[in-house]
C-alpha cells in the first residue's frame, strides 16, 4: 500500500509540473505587442466628389518671369471659359421649394459659383445608411474664393473643368429641390437673399489638423505598456457643426456682398468660413416670393448699393424733422 501511494503521489506531482510549465510557456508567448491593433482605424468618410487637394510645391527653379507668364495664361484660360448660359428658371417659387445656400466669410459673401450638380440617382452619400431614404433630393456643389490653380493637384482642378471657373479654395454641398437646379458656372451673390427674410448660419468648429490639444508622451512603456486608469488626457473638443437658426437679414450691401443679420451669437471667429441657407424653422419661412432659383441680372438693372429693411433707419435720412 505504501508503494502504491508513493507512485500515485509522484504521478500527480509530475502532472502539476507539466501544467505549470504549459502556463509559463503561454505567458511568455502572450507578450503584449503595442503595434497590434484590436480594432481597425476609423476610415475618413470624405464625399465621393472630393479628391486630393494640396500638392507639394517646388518653386526653386521658377523665375519671376516664368511666374508672370503662367499667371497670364491662367487668366486668359479662365476668363474666356466663363459660362454664359445662366438663364433664369421659369418655375414660380413656392414655400415648399428649397434653394441652394452660399459659402460666406465673417464678414462678407465670397464669390460663389456652381461647380457641379448631382441628380438623386447620381449622388452617393459618404455614409451608407441602413434605413433607405425615400425622398432623395438633388445636390449642388458650390465653390468659393478663387485661387491660383498651380497650388492644387491635377485631380482637384479637374472638378472645375465642366463649370469653366477658376479652382476654388472652399467647397460645400447643398441639397435642393429639383426645380432649383442651376447651370454650371452660375454666380451666386448676396442678392440671392432678401431683406426681412430669415436664414440659418452653420459653421464646422475646429478642424482635425489642430494639434494644441494633443496629449504627447504619457509614459508606461515597456512590455506591459498601456494607459493607466485615471491618466489625465485631453478630451474630444470641436469637430462638430454649430448652427444658429432664424437670423433675420436687416441690410444687404451689393457692392461688397455683405449681409447684416440679427444676433451676436453667429458661430465662428472673424474671417471664419460659414454656410448660409434659408431657414428651416416653420414659423419663419418667407412669405414673399424669393429670387428663384437665384438672382439673375438680365436687363442690367441699377441695384442700390445698400438695401435696408423697412424697420431699419437709413443713414441718409434725417433723424429729426421740423414743421
Amino acid at each position: 500500500m505504501a508503494l502504491i501511494s508513493h507512485i500515485i503521489r509522484n504521478t500527480s506531482i509530475k502532472s502539476l509540473e507539466e501544467k505549470f510549465l504549459c502556463l509559463s510557456l503561454q505567458s511568455l508567448n502572450n507578450t503584449q505587442i503595442r503595434e497590434k491593433q484590436v480594432a481597425p482605424q476609423p476610415r475618413l468618410r470624405n464625399p465621393t466628389w472630393l479628391t486630393k487637394k494640396n500638392r507639394v510645391i517646388h518653386d526653386d527653379f521658377v523665375t519671376q518671369e516664368n511666374r508672370e507668364f503662367i499667371s497670364e495664361i491662367v487668366q486668359d484660360k479662365y476668363e474666356n471659359n466663363t459660362n454664359k448660359n445662366t438663364l433664369p428658371n421659369t418655375v414660380e417659387w413656392t414655400p415648399n421649394m428649397r434653394r441652394t445656400g452660399v459659402i460666406a466669410k465673417k464678414i462678407g459673401v465670397l464669390d460663389n459659383h456652381v461647380i457641379r450638380y448631382y441628380t438623386p440617382e447620381e449622388y452617393k452619400s459618404p455614409r451608407e445608411r441602413a434605413i433607405k431614404v425615400k425622398n432623395k433630393a438633388p445636390c449642388i456643389i458650390m465653390g468659393a474664393e478663387a485661387v491660383n490653380p498651380t497650388l492644387f493637384t491635377k485631380e482637384y482642378c479637374g472638378l472645375f473643368k465642366d463649370s469653366g471657373v477658376m479652382p476654388k479654395k472652399y467647397l460645400a454641398r447643398f441639397f435642393v429641390s429639383s426645380e432649383a437646379a442651376l447651370p454650371l458656372g452660375t454666380p451666386v451673390s448676396a442678392l440671392h437673399y432678401s431683406v426681412g427674410n430669415y436664414v440659418d448660419v452653420c459653421l464646422h468648429r475646429m478642424v482635425l489638423q489642430k494639434t494644441h490639444r494633443r496629449g504627447g508622451n504619457i509614459g508606461g512603456g515597456g512590455e506591459k505598456g498601456r494607459v493607466w486608469p485615471g491618466t489625465k488626457m485631453p478630451g474630444h473638443m470641436g469637430n462638430r457643426y454649430r448652427i444658429t437658426k432664424g437670423l433675420k437679414i436687416w441690410r444687404i450691401n451689393t457692392k461688397y456682398n455683405v449681409l447684416w443679420v440679427s444676433g451676436c451669437a453667429v458661430p465662428g471667429e472673424t474671417n471664419s468660413i460659414v454656410y448660409i441657407y434659408d431657414t428651416i424653422l416653420p414659423l419663419r419661412k418667407p412669405t414673399k416670393p424669393l429670387p428663384f432659383p437665384t438672382y439673375f441680372d438680365i436687363n442690367n438693372q441699377d441695384v442700390p448699393e445698400d438695401i435696408y429693411d423697412d424697420s431699419v433707419h437709413k443713414f441718409d435720412d434725417l433723424t429729426l424733422t421740423f414743421e
